[in-house]
C-alpha cells in the first residue's frame, strides 16, 4: 500500500544541517498494523510525515498505491490526504463546541458532502459510541475522545490510517481498550495502519515492528511481543551509546 524507496530528509544546510532520514527503503502492506518505533531523534515522526505526504523528501520516492508524492502538486496532496488518509495523534484535536456527531462528520463536510446521520452514527456504533453521538467532548473520557478521533479519521473510509503516539495522552488501561480497537479496524475491516510508538506493550498489537535508529531502517520484528520488542529496543539503545 505504502512504499519508500531511498527515502532521504535532511533540514538545514553546512555544519547546520540535519539528517533525520537516511536512505530508508521501506513498505507497508495493505490490511496490516505495523509500528515504527526508534530512541528519541531516530527520524519516526520524519518517516511518517513523508510516507503520509505532510512533508517532502530531500531524496528519494514515496508511494502510495499507484500514486508517486514527488510528483504531486500541493493541491493534489491536499486532496489525497483529504480522501485518502486518515490521521490519529495523541491529542485528540476535537472541537469542544461541537457534538461527538458533529466531529465526527466535520471531514466529509470539509470535503463538500452532507453525510446522512446514519453513515455517522453507523461509525460511532463501530468505535463503541453509539449512544454518546450528541454529547460533546468535555463530557467524554479520555477514551472515548481518542475513539471520537479515531471514528473522525476512518469516516472517509481511508486507504491508510496513519497513528502517531495515540495512546500517549492515556493511562495504561485505556490505552489497551484503544489498542484493541485499532487492531480490530486491521482485522475487521482490512484497515492499513502505521503506528508510531515509544511504548512495546502498543508495539505488541502490530504485526511487525520496523526499528529506526540515526534516520536509517536498523531492525525489523515480525509478530512481535512486548519482551522482544524491548529487548530490540534495549540493543538499539546500547549501540547507540557506543
Amino acid at each position: 500500500m505504502i512504499r519508500l524507496d531511498g527515502v532521504s530528509k535532511r533540514y538545514g544546510s553546512g555544519t547546520a544541517k540535519v539528517t533525520a532520514l537516511d536512505e530508508v527503503t521501506v513498505g507497508f502492506a495493505s490490511g496490516t498494523l505495523t509500528a515504527v518505533m526508534g530512541p528519541s531523534g531516530s527520524g519516526k515522526s520524519t518517516l511518517l510525515q513523508c510516507a503520509a505526504g505532510l512533508d517532502r523528501p530531500t531524496a528519494g520516492k514515496v508511494r502510495l498505491g499507484d500514486n508517486d508524492l514527488g510528483l504531486m502538486s500541493e493541491t493534489e496532496l491536499t486532496l489525497l490526504r483529504r480522501d485518502r488518509i486518515g490521521f490519529v495523534f495523541q491529542s485528540f484535536n476535537l472541537l469542544p463546541s461541537l457534538t461527538v456527531e458533529q466531529n465526527v462528520a466535520l471531514p466529509l463536510r470539509l470535503a463538500g458532502r452532507r453525510p446522512s446521520r446514519s453513515e455517522i452514527r453507523a461509525v460511532l456504533a463501530g468505535v463503541g459510541l453509539a449512544d454518546r453521538h450528541r454529547h460533546r467532548p468535555a463530557e467524554l473520557s479520555g477514551g472515548q475522545q481518542q475513539r471520537v478521533a479515531i471514528a473522525r479519521a476512518i469516516v472517509t473510509r481511508p486507504q491508510v490510517l496513519f497513528a502517531d503516539e495515540p495512546t500517549g495522552a492515556l493511562d495504561s488501561a485505556t490505552g489497551r481498550d484503544v489498542l484493541r480497537l485499532l487492531r480490530e479496524l486491521v482485522d475487521r475491516d482490512g484497515q492499513t495502519m502505521v503506528m508510531v510508538t515509544h511504548d512495546p506493550i502498543a508495539a505488541a498489537y502490530a504485526d511487525r515492528v520496523v526499528f529506526l535508529a540515526d534516520g536509517r531502517l536498523a531492525d525489523e520484528l515480525a509478530q512481535p511481543d512486548a519482551r522482544s520488542v524491548v529487548e530490540r529496543m534495549a540493543g538499539l539503545e546500547t549501540a547507540g551509546a557506543c
